[in-house]
């Protein structure tokens, strides 16, 4: 599945716009990393254990995305956005949209 994050594909036709498509997944913290990440906190750096945990709910609601236009029969997604929020102290939902279309 094709993916931009442009509204336009250079040397690619859109021959139909099939719609919005979504994929989203909310995650809370680990008990276990914010333990680890409060003591990382002390010296400072790159807190690895949220940084992991963001990056595959990203996978996540990308993955979910992507069946979403599959389910439509499109061929590629523009104009793919991607937003986090949070929903409570410690749980953040990652939505990852676009329009999916057919291309000639």
């Amino acid at each position: 599945m094709l993916i931009t994050t442009t509204d336009v594909l250079a040397d690619k036709t859109i021959t139909e716009t099939l719609g919005l498509v979504r994929g989203s997944t909310v995650r809370a913290k680990h008990v276990g990393s914010d333990i680890v990440a409060s003591l990382r906190n002390l010296v400072g750096g790159e807190q690895h254990e949220y940084a992991q945990l963001l990056a595959a709910s990203r996978e996540q609601a990308t993955d979910r995305m992507i069946e979403h236009a599959k389910s439509l029969g499109a061929d590629a997604i523009i104009g793919m956005r991607m937003q986090t929020s949070t929903i409570t102290e410690g749980a953040s939902e990652i939505v990852v949209y676009g329009t999916a279309v057919k291309l000639g």
